[in-house]
């Protein structure tokens, strides 16, 4: 966590330097499922997907007219749940994970006040916590996704992966509004101790941002 601290107050000085850099922060919902494969002899598997709120501080930099380069600082939880369907009574596993994640992307902008914008870039990040929110069922025949948020669970604290997105933005003076949707692969396997084959994300988030131009052209 400290590591990712430093990286967000080296890239916070490094726009200083430069001319036009907008801050601000950004809110919404993401929607994660996990894939998984128990053990080599069984194919993936999916689960079910989980939807949490997710915010981050936000620093943008255009770096000529229809292009810059932005990071976040974000909050995020992925997760995934297990339904048993055949149970009656639907019995269902799930498991959150709180990350601290930054995202790293280049911006492509269309538009002057009123703008289309993509974005596409890396992302890194640091597991806070896990917790297992229900364990209802076990499974001989196809291995559930293991506990993770016990004492004993030792999951893997690092995160990395790649991001793209797509909005629309408008400028009211120094402020801008922006609505994005994004999506996200995390090639991240949280099983730290050989419990689970292989295991990876994929999540989708709306969210709605509000930035301040702090600096300008001369």
């Amino acid at each position: 966590m400290k590591k990712i601290l430093l990286v967000f107050l080296m890239f916070s000085l490094a726009f200083e330097a430069f001319p036009q850099t907008s801050v601000g922060f950004r809110a919404g919902y993401t929607s994660s499922s996990y894939s998984y494969q128990p053990a080599a002899n069984f194919r993936s598997q999916s689960t079910e997907s989980v939807v949490r709120p997710t915010f981050a501080l936000v620093v943008e930099h255009f770096t000529s007219k229809n292009a810059g380069i932005e990071m976040n600082l974000q909050w995020i939880t992925l997760g995934f749940r297990q339904i048993n369907e055949n149970a009656v009574t639907l019995p269902e596993n799930r498991t959150e994970f709180d990350y601290l994640k930054v995202p790293f992307f280049a911006s492509f902008y269309a538009g002057r006040s009123g703008r289309f914008q993509i974005k596409i870039g890396p992302h890194l990040g640091f597991l806070v916590n896990a917790r297992d929110v229900q364990r209802e069922f076990t499974s001989a025949a196809t291995p559930e996704i293991p506990t993770y948020g016990g004492p004993e669970d030792r999951p893997n604290r690092f995160m990395y992966g790649l991001n793209a997105g797509a909005g629309i933005s408008k400028l009211f003076g120094k402020s801008t509004l922006a609505v994005e949707f994004r999506f996200a692969y995390d090639f991240t396997n949280p099983e730290g101790q050989d419990r689970i084959f292989d295991m990876n994300s994929t999540n989708l988030e709306l969210s709605l941002a509000y930035l301040f131009r702090v600096r300008e052209n001369p």
